[in-house]
């Protein structure tokens, strides 16, 4: 391993650990329990009211990958569930105009392949890869600059996506509340 890779990776590590702590909750709503409430029963109900073209295998799929991923990298579910309906409306197949693909929505040149396995089109492989980066982007800018991050690249240029997101984040909120 190359010296410059290695200091990256120490670079990276440290500022993991030196942000291990921070909370970056919205309106200062703490959502720990939401996120241990929220399981794949939950994200399974949303994805069925946002999208009623999904197969119950398809819903089962996906919320399961959500269960998975959000705590494989340690996000809260409700935020990636949120993120999943604003980018793509709960449809795996969607791609955009500019190529990003599935449910999350990723470009596939901001994927290296070591990072996840599997083509990025399966339910999946798009959203651990989805996770992966939107906890990436929180871990290194906090929550409000790494949601926007994740739409916006490096060159955040409005709070229109956040704004989306945190309003989608709530409306999930208070459906499962119901």
């Amino acid at each position: 391993m190359s010296r410059r890779r290695v200091a990256l990776l120490t670079l990276i590590c440290a500022v993991l650990l030196a942000d291990g702590g921070r909370s970056g909750s919205p309106g200062g709503r703490d959502l720990r329990g939401a996120r241990d409430a929220f399981g794949a029963a939950e994200v399974a109900a949303t994805l069925q009211r946002a999208n009623r073209e999904l197969a119950p295998a398809e819903v089962d799929r996906i919320a399961s990958a959500v269960v998975r991923y959000s705590t494989k990298y340690a996000i809260d579910p409700v935020l990636v569930t949120a993120v999943l309906l604003v980018e793509s409306s709960a449809r795996p197949w969607a791609r955009s105009p500019k190529g990003a693909i599935g449910l999350m929505q990723i470009m596939p040149h901001v994927i290296v392949p070591s990072m996840v396995a599997g083509n990025l089109a399966t339910i999946e492989s798009n959203i651990e890869g989805g996770c992966f980066l939107l906890a990436d982007n929180i871990r290194r800018l906090g929550e409000a600059d790494g949601i926007s991050a994740y739409f916006w690249g490096s060159e955040i240029r409005s709070p229109a996506y956040l704004t989306r997101v945190r309003a989608a984040r709530e409306a999930v909120l208070r459906q499962a509340e119901s």
